[in-house]
């Protein structure tokens, strides 16, 4: 009669510890991701509504003329992608509040092109090789573009490349460990497994049936 009883206390140990485990790694997988699925969930609307969302892009152009002695760096080059040399690039930075930073630009014996789009706009900047007259021209689209770019992306740079994969993993951990949680407590709720194949049958029904 011990051994049934024993088998069950230790059956009763091992659920409660990995309840415990579970629950752990749910709550902080949660909370690594709470705000990032806010994020995500408010763009994933307005991505989904764009065309209704009107945006009033705001453009500010500025025209330069670069130092003498920085053209005459310019000279090294004829044709290609490559950076802007540093000492250029450093009086860019300061005239025009960008940051330039390694990225290629575009050399042609007439001029030298570099595209900075960013999220929620664009920028470029232009050097008559020639001259030495700069035009920049910024666009801006507003906080909504910001934010949509953001949750694609897109131009956001290697740091939120980094960000959106910890997020993926942290969503991972949520969904798993709550799918086990989901299991470990489906005896007591009768609904567990039909309201989890409705989550799976809806979105399935739609691609099958709605999706051309």
């Amino acid at each position: 009669m011990s051994r049934p009883a024993s088998s069950a206390v230790q059956q009763q140990q091992s659920r409660g510890f990995w309840l415990r485990t579970l629950h752990q790694w749910h709550w902080i997988s949660s909370a690594v991701c709470l705000i990032g699925m806010l994020l995500f969930a408010v763009t994933g609307l307005t991505l989904n509504h764009a065309a209704k969302i009107e945006a009033k892009p705001q453009v500010q152009n500025q025209k330069l003329e670069l130092p003498a002695d920085l053209l005459g760096a310019l000279d090294d080059r004829e044709e290609g992608n490559a950076p802007i040399p540093l000492p250029a690039r450093q009086w860019l930075d300061a005239q025009l509040d960008i940051g330039i930073g390694g990225r290629l630009a575009e050399w042609s014996p007439e001029e030298v092109y570099l595209s900075l789009p960013r999220p929620g706009g664009d920028a470029w900047l232009s050097i008559d090789r020639e001259s030495g007259a700069v035009e920049f021209e910024s666009t801006s689209r507003g906080v909504v573009s910001y934010l949509n770019d953001l949750h694609k992306g897109r131009n956001a740079g290697p740091a939120w490349g980094w960000f959106l994969d910890l997020f993926a993993v942290a969503c991972l951990v949520f969904c798993i460990t709550g799918l086990f949680l989901l299991h470990l407590h489906a005896r007591q709720r009768r609904m567990t497994w039909p309201l989890v194949g409705l989550g799976l049958m809806i979105p399935l029904l739609i691609a099958l049936l709605l999706i051309h």
